[in-house]
Order: structure tokens, then C-alpha cells, then sequence
């Protein structure tokens, strides 16, 4: 293992468990644990100043949303998407933000709503640009907050837990992100459809924008 993991600063009262899932999957997003590097949980507890129990459990919930991969007695490391795991993770993805937008426009208080709008004039704004990168990375802080907006406790721990293998598995990734930046003006009614607290209307758009029925 080439990357050294900081230590976990638990000063702040975090639950152990998610800190490590957390700090793993995020080193695994952000490329600094490698495609097929191999994960030893004695040196991950190492470097990270705990013990094995927290790294072990963190690494079966990772191995569960195919961030990694185990093969019992012989390895664990970092798993490599493929294009079928990718497009799996982009149907769920959609019709999830889908039920969130249906959700969180039903319940969210005014300032809610202004804050979502903000976020998506932004997603439009990249849309338009056709920077595809700026308009994943937008879309995600819209849908964080479309997501917290919903209220719905259960709701809000699934994607906080599935939140790590959506980005790995969709950011950068061209099937995913060509078809929006094909219907850019699509947003604009995506926008209009939050703006009038319509969450059919708002589920519908954004599955005509990234081609489902």
C-alpha cells in the first residue's frame, strides 16, 4: 500500500464506524487508494490510529456498494467498475433523485426551496456550458440538498450510505454525463418544475434527461 491514510481526528464525536467508511471510500473516490490495490486491514488500522474491528467493518459496507472486492483468504482491494456496474449505478441513481425531487417539494419550507433553486440555476449554467465535469459535481450538491429537503431520516441515511459508489461509479464516466449535456435546455424545465413545487413533473424531466422512461 503506497498511500498513507492521515490518522482519524475523532476530537469532534463522530460514530468510529462511518469515520473509517468515510475516510476509506473517499481515499478510494479520490484515487489515492488505486483500482486493484490491495486494502490490509492491519496496515489500514495502523495508519489510521484505531483498531481492526472499525477497518474491517468499514470494508465489508464498501464491499457491499462494490467499492471493493473480496476474495476470501486471497485478497481484498479496490474494485474497477465496469460499464454494466456503471449503468446499474446511473438507473438507481436516477430514479432515486427522482423520488427525492417527488419527496422534498412536497414538504421543504420556503428557504429550502430558494436553496435548491440556486443550486440548480448553477446545474443549468453548466449544462449550457457543456462542461460535464462542473455539471456531475453541481448536480450532486443540488441533489444533497434535495435529498436533506425530503426530511426523511431513512431516506437521507440510504443515500448518505450509497453516496461514495454513485460518484466513483458515475463522475468522469461518458454515458453517463454526454446524454444531459445533449439536452441542456432540459434543465431549464427541471428548474421550472422545482420552482412550481411540481414533483411529477420534476421526476419526469429528469428521466426524459438521462433517456429512461
Amino acid at each position: 500500500m503506497t498511500e498513507t491514510l492521515p490518522p482519524l481526528d475523532l476530537s469532534h464525536g463522530g460514530i468510529l464506524s462511518d469515520e473509517v467508511y468515510a475516510t476509506i471510500g473517499t481515499a478510494i473516490l479520490e484515487g489515492r487508494l488505486r483500482p486493484g490495490q490491495r486494502l490490509r486491514d492491519v496496515e489500514l488500522a495502523a495508519q489510521l490510529g484505531i483498531s481492526r474491528t472499525p477497518v474491517r467493518e468499514a470494508l465489508q459496507r464498501l464491499e457491499r456498494f462494490g467499492l471493493v472486492e473480496v476474495a476470501v483468504g486471497r485478497y481484498t482491494r479496490v474494485s474497477e467498475p465496469d460499464e454494466r456496474l456503471r449503468a446499474e449505478t446511473a438507473d438507481v441513481t436516477v430514479h432515486l433523485m427522482g423520488n427525492a425531487l417527488r419527496m422534498s417539494l412536497a414538504v421543504c419550507g420556503d428557504a429550502q426551496l430558494d436553496d435548491i433553486l440556486t443550486a440548480a440555476d448553477a446545474v443549468v449554467s453548466a449544462a449550457r456550458s457543456g462542461d460535464r465535469l462542473a455539471l456531475f459535481d453541481l448536480s450532486v450538491t443540488m441533489f444533497e440538498g434535495v435529498t436533506r429537503a425530503t426530511g426523511n431520516s431513512v431516506f437521507i441515511g440510504i443515500m448518505r450510505e450509497t453516496a461514495l459508489a454513485i460518484q466513483r461509479n458515475l463522475r468522469g464516466w461518458d454515458a453517463f454525463l454526454d446524454v444531459p449535456i445533449a439536452r441542456a435546455d432540459s434543465y431549464v424545465a427541471l428548474r421550472d418544475c422545482i420552482a412550481r413545487r411540481d414533483g411529477d413533473g420534476a421526476e419526469q424531466t429528469l428521466r426524459m434527461i438521462h433517456g429512461l422512461r
